[in-house]
């Protein structure tokens, strides 16, 4: 049974009421994931503070919304997938890229796939990733620090990734022009 209720600002209990308060504040309204997270004060605080520190991290914001979607796209996540493809349009990353990777398909650019690569392994492999994978990353150009970094992103996304699969999270309007679904949902459908 899924029904989780997508607080507001007036059903949360009052430390979850006052981060939403804050959340309508900055998108000028309440995305249901947060309102869904409301639900335990922890988790709500858990995922923005975590979503925070990640955007601290030394990656651009191309190459945060590309561990994101490249995360959300392994865990077949359609709430966090179309949620991302807004947000990662909003901040300018290439469409080429937003395309390449909701379409599983590698991307032009070299640096940036070795980087969707690398974070799909750390997703896939449970963070075993090889040998081979880190120094293909290092290669890349990128850094020990980045490669912790990814394991910070993958820790994020997971948490919304895995609350959407529980809770069967209802696709805000906001989100709509970037609806997606995973092989296994359209070929059930």
């Amino acid at each position: 049974m899924k029904n989780f209720d997508i607080h507001t600002v007036e059903t949360a209990e009052a430390s979850a009421a006052k981060m939403l308060d804050d959340i309508n504040r900055a998108y000028g309204f309440i995305p249901n994931l947060y309102g869904i997270f409301a639900e335990s004060p922890a988790a709500l605080r858990a995922y923005m503070t975590m979503g925070k520190i990640f955007d601290e991290s030394s990656f651009s914001a191309t190459e945060r919304q590309l561990v994101i979607l490249a995360v959300s796209r392994y865990n077949e996540c359609d709430y966090c997938m179309a949620a991302h493809t807004v947000v990662a349009g909003m901040q300018k990353v290439p469409t080429d890229v937003i395309e390449a990777i909701r379409e599983d398909r590698p991307i032009g650019d070299d640096r940036l796939e070795a980087l969707r690569t690398f974070a799909t392994a750390v997703v896939q492999r449970r963070g075993w990733v090889s040998d081979d994978d880190i120094s293909a990353f290092l290669a890349a150009g990128f850094s020990r620090a980045q490669i912790l970094e990814v394991v910070l992103g993958v820790s994020f996304k997971t948490l919304s990734n895995y609350t959407n699969h529980v809770a069967d999270t209802i696709l805000d309007e906001a989100f709509e022009s970037g609806a997606w679904s995973p092989v296994a949902k359209r070929l059930a459908s």
